[in-house]
Order: C-alpha cells, then sequence, then structure tokens
C-alpha cells in the first residue's frame, strides 16, 4: 500500500518552533516583507511552568517595533528590584530602575500570553503564517544544501521548500538531530522543580530567592498564587520521591517559612514539573540553508532568568542580518555564519556566568548543613544601592543587545 504523497509549500523563510525565538524572529521577518512560515507542534501556546519573564531589553525591542504600548494592556505583573533572603537575613541585590529603556522593570506574563499576543500581530501581516499542530520531522537536502523541511500537519505530510530553513525547535531540537549537529555538553550539578503555591492577599512582598543552608527556592509573585523553583542536586528527584511528599513539603517550608501554612496543597508528585537543566551550545550554528537560534543553539540554565531573553536577541540578530539577503534572494553561506558571530559572544558571557554560579554558589550552598553569613560581596550590594544597577543591567540587558533595524519596518 502506497503512503500518501506530501502536500507541498513554498516560503521564503520556513521557522520550525513557535516558542520565543520563532514568533519573534518569524514577525520581524515579515514586518520586512519577506515570506515567513513559522511551524508550531502544539495546537496552542498553553503549556505551564515554561520561562515567564520579560526583560528591559525585550521591552525595548517591542518599543521599536511600535507594540509596546498594546503589550503593556495585556495583564503582566512588574518588579522593580530583587532582593535575597540568605542565611535568614534579607538582602536587596537588584535594582531596576534606572536601566536603559523604556521599562525599568522585569516584567512576569505567562510565555502562552506572549506567544500570543506576537502571533496576533503577525497574523495582521500577509506576509506571516503560523501553522499549529504542526511539527517540522525532517530536512530536506540537495547535495550540501537545505532546501526545505518535511512536516506532519493535520492534513497529512506536508513538505515545505524554503531558501532559508530556521531551527528554533528547542533544546531537543530535532532538525538538529536531523543534521548529524551536535551541541557541547558543559555540564550542570543542578536540577530544579517548580511548582506552586497560593499566595494570599495579605502576604507581604517577599524575597524572591530564599538561600539556606541545604537549598534554595526561588518564589515569583503571580498574582494569586507563588511559581516556585526548588533548586536540587542534578538527578537527586529520585531520592526525594523515595523521601515522600512531606519530605518534600518541609524542606519548602523551611526554605519559605511564610508558605508553611499551604504546603499541603502540594497533594503528590502529579504536582511537581522537573526541569533537567542543561547548558549547552553548537560549535557551528549553520550550515548552507539551515540556521539553529535559541535554545536550539544554546541551552541556558534557568539561573537569572535570562533564557528567553538571549533567544529574543537571536531573533532580532538574525532578522536584521537576513532580511536583506532573503527580500533579494542573494543568501549566503556568510550571511548565516553572521548571525554565529554577532550572538555568539553574549551567550559565552552569559553561560560563563551561570557556570560560574552554579558551580561555585548553588552546589556550595545545597552540599552544606552548616550555617553561614551571606557573602561579603551580596552584603556589599545590599549597603550600596547604586552597586545594584551592576547586576540590574547584567540580568534586564545582557552583553551587545539588540536594536531593530528601522529600515526593516514597513
Amino acid at each position: 500500500m502506497q503512503s500518501t504523497p506530501p502536500q507541498t509549500a513554498s516560503t521564503q523563510c520556513c521557522i520550525a518552533g513557535g516558542g520565543p525565538a520563532g514568533v519573534m524572529l518569524g514577525y520581524i521577518l515579515a514586518r520586512a516583507g519577506v515570506d515567513v512560515m513559522v511551524l508550531e507542534k502544539h495546537e496552542d501556546f498553553f503549556r505551564d511552568f515554561r520561562g515567564d519573564t520579560i526583560h528591559p531589553s525585550t521591552f525595548t525591542v517591542l518599543n521599536e517595533l511600535g507594540l509596546l504600548n498594546d503589550f503593556l494592556k495585556v495583564k503582566h505583573d512588574e518588579l522593580h528590584s530583587l532582593s535575597g533572603r540568605i542565611a535568614g537575613v534579607e538582602l536587596k541585590l537588584v535594582n531596576f530602575r534606572y536601566v536603559p529603556g523604556p521599562c525599568k522593570f522585569l516584567g512576569f506574563m505567562p510565555q502562552w500570553d506572549f506567544l500570543n499576543f506576537i502571533a496576533e500581530q503577525g497574523r495582521r501581516l500577509s506576509t506571516f503564517r503560523l501553522e499549529m499542530k504542526t511539527e517540522a520531522t525532517d530536512l530536506v537536502i540537495e547535495g550540501n544544501t537545505v532546501v526545505g523541511v518535511r512536516a506532519q500537519s493535520p492534513s497529512g505530510p506536508l513538505e515545505i521548500r524554503a531558501p532559508l530553513v530556521v531551527a528554533a525547535d528547542g533544546r531537543d531540537s530535532r532538525l538538529r538531530e536531523r543534521a548529524a549537529m551536535h551541541p557541547r555538553d558543559y555540564g550542570v550539578p543542578i536540577d530544579v522543580l517548580w511548582m506552586r503555591i497560593s499566595r494570599k492577599e495579605t502576604d507581604q512582598e517577599s524575597a524572591f530567592g530564599n538561600i539556606a543552608p541545604g537549598g534554595i527556592l526561588v518564589t515569583i509573585n503571580r498574582g494569586s498564587y507563588f511559581q516556585c523553583a526548588l533548586v536540587i542536586r542534578k538527578g537527586g528527584f529520585d531520592d526525594i520521591k523515595q523521601r515522600g511528599i512531606d519530605y518534600l513539603r518541609q524542606r519548602v517550608a523551611d526554605l519559605a517559612p511564610y508558605l508553611d501554612d499551604r504546603v499541603h496543597e502540594l497533594k503528590s508528585f502529579d504536582d511537581v514539573s522537573l526541569l533537567t537543566v542543561t547548558i549547552n551550545r553548537l560549535p557551528v550554528w549553520a550550515r548552507p540553508g539551515l540556521l539553529f537560534i535559541g535554545d536550539a543553539a544554546h541551552a541556558m540554565s534557568p539561573v537569572g532568568g535570562v533564557g528567553i531573553n538571549l533567544a529574543i536577541q537571536d531573533a532580532v540578530a538574525s532578522a536584521n542580518l537576513l532580511a536583506g539577503p532573503l527580500k533579494n534572494r542573494c543568501l549566503r553561506m556568510s550571511d548565516l555564519n553572521a548571525v554565529q558571530r554577532r550572538r555568539e559572544f553574549p551567550t559565552k558571557v552569559i553561560q560563563g556566568i551561570q557556570l560560574l554560579i552554579q558551580n561555585r554558589v548553588m552546589t556550595g550552598v545545597l552540599n552544606t548543613t552548616q550555617t553561614f553569613k551571606p557573602p561579603l560581596v551580596l552584603r556589599i550590594l545590599d549597603r550600596a544601592p547604586l552597586l545594584q544597577n551592576i547586576p540590574a543591567y547584567i540580568v534586564g540587558i545582557g552583553p551587545r543587545p539588540e536594536h531593530v533595524d528601522p529600515s526593516l519596518l514597513r
């Protein structure tokens, strides 16, 4: 019995993956007049415990695109500073009020709301096409050049021809596997357990990070609940499950005593989601006709919540560098390599900082049972508000921030 022949389609740029990198790149290219098709394998963007941090640099990009005023009407939370409870002492560590750009705060918004907003803006453009429930499963290769993708859509197999395929399909990128391109893994000593615990209106603003001997808990104020991230040793989830849900509840309550009266909301480990933390990076981000960006090119740790920011910065740089060659039908390998040259340096810097924090700070905290004082550098930050601008810039803006080329916008 013969299989059904695939339907065919063509576009100037086919983007696999409807995450922040893929949707933002698709939108900017479409604004520049490039015909774009974005493939998203799920039927919607709703996924719990995905990164939901909107950085000041992202607000700047939205402002340059003329979208900021409408975007700020979408429900979100704003954090102008960050504090941490370290060994029982609350310290103010980060102040975003003086970072450059129109928004001097860290925004929190469910990622699906962010993606829905950008996708809706894209759908208003004749050059933007978003295909939901359509998964890129393989590459179409002629000679040494990628000339399209094969995908599975609701109506059956689909073959899409394009001068450029962008793999923005995440840290487990299928297209990366199909291209036989392998990232270098830098080793991570931690994993993260995500969970929700209700927030009371009477709760005062609590420390963003809670650090004590043997444990680290991040609590993100999401209005009606705290989105909690418990840092654990790499591979340690099985041990926690063997100890039982009561043990996990007690760990959370010990680190954040203000949650003691509601840790019972964690009924079972079904209420807990494991994030296996990875830091890796492709040595080469492109081959003829194919480019990797976002997590497909460099998986980031959740430390600092900068993964989304890096992905969006990749998208902006890619659009700036590739829109012209795509429109003029003169895309060259040197254009694709230019994206890596532009974005590899900031990626290395941020990953280096994440590795330093994880290997030198987090591992030490998780492995100790002895009481300790907050490190001197953090005590200095608490006492010198001007110095709090330094971590604010690193987290909120990052090295080599990208700006949308005004000539791209129609």
